[in-house]
């Protein structure tokens, strides 16, 4: 990715925080650290503001540094030199009096040093700034997700030919990740979930010893990492068996839910229209109580980030963001029917960025 992508991401970032009543911002997160300089490390921070751009760090990264961040001021700080000694120096030779810092990812005892140490600045709590930002994709990013997808959509084919009556849940799942690193991808963007029969009503069920011939369906959740960070998110039901008129049943209903939300999506769009308009087929199939989570998130560097598809949400759609449309219906003791796609919201409408087949007359595993 060109190195005047992260400069470009953090004078948007600036101008931005110009509207808080924070100096400067404290980036603690790792992700948004890695956003906004391309610094894939950990345990390090960045100190930005109008007048400065610091990544603070320790020698274990210095030489990664100088090649994933050439031109950014770094501050490289010694074993017997903790994190917070550091911050608190660069802050006062910056003359800073009042510095943000991430409120939703910081831990109580951490501000606790801080504001111990930190003598010289007032802290100021900012929520979601970069997170706001990460969730509209520029070309490099929509580009990256798009790798993703295909990696995960290799791997899923080749499981889908392969799966054996004997095979478990976890080996199936771990056959599925490393067919994804064949095709590509750095790894999983989560543990694959594999989840037979009752246990697909379990929407974060973790793969067991169960095997594919207890059950005639399964589901499977998954999705690929490529080599920057970014991530594909995907759902499918596969049949292995004889076909109930109760899977097909529910079936339909969660894959016509899928379709109008998806048809819902467009710039300008509250977010909680979208999942509105799959959730009221769904609430007029008589399933509504089956259907417990929002139907969607966004994904990118993170496997679950800004904006929310849920009754709740306040977001509304922009060109950029890339979603997942994933209604569910969940019954216990029989099992679950979720479809999921990653979705680009586009100038005028939204493109659908996965690909793999979903008809009913296609879930047969094989």
């Amino acid at each position: 990715m060109p190195r005047d992508r992260f400069a470009a991401r953090r004078d948007r970032l600036i101008r931005r925080l110009r509207k808080t009543a924070a100096e400067a911002l404290l980036v603690t997160n790792e992700t948004n650290v890695t956003y906004l300089t391309g610094f894939s490390g950990d345990s390090s921070y960045l100190l930005i503001g109008p007048d400065q751009a610091v990544l603070l760090s320790d020698s274990r990264y210095t030489t990664q540094i100088e090649e994933e961040c050439p031109g950014l001021d770094v501050t490289i700080r010694s074993n017997r030199q903790p994190m917070t000694t550091i911050v608190a120096r660069t802050a006062k030779r910056a003359k800073l009096r009042r510095l943000g810092f991430e409120s939703t990812s910081t831990a109580f005892a951490q501000w606790e040093k801080w504001n111990q140490e930190i003598a010289s600045a007032e802290l100021v709590p900012i929520a979601g700034l970069v997170e706001r930002l990460r969730e509209q994709k520029d070309r490099g990013e929509i580009a990256a997700i798009r790798d993703a997808v295909t990696s995960a959509e290799r791997g899923f084919a080749v499981l889908r030919r392969s799966l054996l009556e004997e095979m478990t849940e976890l080996q199936a799942a771990h056959d599925l990740e490393h067919t994804m690193r064949r095709f590509g991808a750095e790894r999983a963007s989560f543990p694959p979930i594999v989840a037979v029969g009752p246990r697909a009503a379990l929407p974060h069920a973790r793969p067991t010893g169960r095997r594919i011939s207890e059950s005639p369906f399964l589901l499977v959740d998954w999705g690929a990492e490529e080599k920057t960070g970014y991530k594909s998110d995907l759902t499918r039901v596969l049949s292995t068996g004889k076909i109930s008129s109760k899977l097909e049943r529910v079936y339909r209903v969660v894959l016509n839910a899928q379709r109008e939300g998806i048809a819902a999506i467009r710039p300008g769009v509250p977010c909680r229209d979208v999942d509105a308009a799959a959730r009221r087929v769904i609430e007029k199939a008589g399933y509504g109580r089956h259907f417990g989570h929002g139907l969607g998130h966004g994904v990118g560097l993170d496997i679950h980030e800004g904006p929310r598809l849920s009754p709740a949400s306040e977001d509304i759609l922009k060109p950029g963001m890339v979603v997942t449309v994933e209604p569910g219906i969940y019954l216990p003791g029989w099992g679950g029917v979720r479809i999921e796609d990653d979705i680009l919201v586009t100038r005028d409408g939204c493109e659908v960025l996965t690909d793999v087949p979903k008809e009913f007359d296609q879930i047969v595993a094989g």
